[in-house]
């Protein structure tokens, strides 16, 4: 089924949401490790802990804050409001994060807890209602995917303004106390990411609403969202696809400082390098996917990222040329199913609706982010406990040869495993184009004759200020 176009200001404004998300989610995922062992000053293994315990009470927050999002009723929709009540504290809690207090070591681990867990919270009331608002602003396939795009190119531009500013940043305020130097350079990109949220708030219109409105239970939801088969399998895939893009960039600090041998300042421009190639595999999904279906993209580019990750371990860090070019191919193949994934989300979400009549857009979207999350702290913690088992040492002027290897396989091979899995997961998905196409038309026939709504604005491109 083709839907109305979406407008240019509509895509830049759902795609600067998850830029905000991006601003701090891009510090975790590159900084965060990092920060936590040579900055605050945990052991790897307990930074490794620290990423996974909280990923238990996710289990609980995700599903509940899906089912509030559902159930929201405001002259802003069910799930863009969120953007505005919860961007504040979200923020906040992030500084805090980075906040190295002159506390006792135990005492600073309590704090270490704290502040990643009401973190990690606010990041579920946001990110659940901006996630499943991709799933109701249109409801054609192709516009789904070109709106992804937007949001991965924004991602990119929100990384490359973190990647480029954040150790500078950190230098410049604090000098030789690092501590502080993150502390500041982290307040004024969460500012940033703050006004990110609120033009997307501002800009983006809920359009698609379920033909039959339910107000069951927690329970019943969650009985109903599993019965679609295809959602179970894309909670397989969002935790694979997650996990080796992660692992490699919370290697690369590591990477980039003991491996190759180089300064902050390389650093920095390696890492906006990769991100900048990012931002060329987002475009290239939208193109892609014109010609081919989605899933045989995603699956061939697995493929290729497998190989391509393996082979980086026999390039010799210290030719610094080769290693910066493979790099940036990297990201950009690396970059290419992220727009895809998040698309195939929304049409899970359409084919659980075609299958059982009923849609539950933030349960399904909760579980997805729950899934995101844990294939993030499962990483992290791989990094971290992979660290301490070959021998890292944050406070060595040399590190060992086995905690040298260590890192390396954690930039590639690792990795590249991890996308070979990925790659198999890909092919237990079945929603290709055609069937979209079938779902998109028999809910199109469904919604023109449901008692239930009330027309809906054809035009995509119209700026009502109220859902309609």
């Amino acid at each position: 089924m083709k839907g109305a176009a979406l407008s240019f200001r509509e895509k830049l404004g759902y795609g600067m949401g998850d830029a905000g998300c991006n601003m701090i989610g891009g510090a975790i995922m590159l900084f965060l490790n990092y920060f936590y062992t040579d900055v605050f000053g945990l052991a790897p293994a307990l930074v490794g802990t620290l990423l996974l315990s909280v990923r238990v009470l996710d289990a609980v927050t995700d599903p509940i804050m899906g089912a509030i999002a559902d159930r929201t009723q405001s002259r802003w929709g069910r799930f863009r409001p969120w953007l505005l009540w919860v961007s504040v504290p979200y923020v906040l809690f992030s500084v805090l994060m980075f906040t190295t207090p002159d506390w006792s070591y135990d005492n600073k681990v309590i704090w270490a807890f704290v502040t990643y867990f009401l973190m990690s919270l606010t990041y579920t009331a946001i990110n659940i209602p901006y996630c499943s608002l991709g799933g109701v602003i249109t409801n054609d396939p192709g516009e789904r995917v070109s709106c992804q795009s937007y949001r991965f190119v924004m991602v990119g531009v929100a990384t490359l303004i973190l990647s480029l500013s954040l150790l500078p940043m950190a230098e410049w305020f604090g000098g030789d106390n690092k501590a502080r130097g993150y502390q500041l350079a982290m307040s004024v990109l969460a500012l940033i990411g703050l006004a990110m949220f609120l033009f997307c708030f501002a800009t983006v219109r809920e359009r698609i609403r379920p033909a039959a409105p339910s107000n069951d239970d927690l329970k019943q939801d969650l009985r109903d969202v599993w019965k679609n088969d295809q959602w179970v399998r894309i909670l397989l895939l969002t935790f694979c696809n997650v996990c080796p893009g992660f692992i490699r960039m919370a290697a690369t600090m590591y990477y980039v400082t003991w491996v190759m041998g180089q300064s902050t300042h390389f650093a920095t421009l390696f890492i906006s390098l990769g991100v900048i190639g990012m931002m060329f595999g987002s475009t290239l999904a939208k193109i892609l996917t014109d010609r081919w279906c989605k899933l045989k993209v995603f699956f061939w580019t697995n493929i290729a990222l497998a190989l391509f990750s393996c082979g980086f371990y026999w390039i010799d860090p210290h030719a610094t040329a080769a290693v910066v070019i493979a790099y940036f191919l990297l990201n950009i193949l690396h970059q290419i199913p992220s727009p895809l994934h998040w698309s195939l989300m929304a049409d899970v979400d359409d084919y659980g609706e075609w299958k059982t009549g009923k849609r539950i857009t933030g349960m399904s979207f909760s579980g997805n982010l729950f899934f995101l999350k844990v294939g993030l702290a499962v990483a992290g913690a791989m990094v971290g406990f992979l660290l301490s088992i070959y021998g890292y040492d944050a406070g060595a002027k040399q590190q060992a040869p086995s905690a040298i290897n260590g890192i390396m396989l954690l930039f590639t091979v690792i990795p590249g495993v991890g996308y070979l899995i990925t790659a198999g997961v890909v092919r237990l998905m079945k929603v290709d184009r055609q069937l979209m196409r079938t779902i998109q038309a028999d809910l199109a026939l469904r919604r023109a004759h449901s008692p239930h709504l009330s027309p809906v604005v054809s035009s995509a491109t119209s700026q009502p200020g109220e859902i309609k």
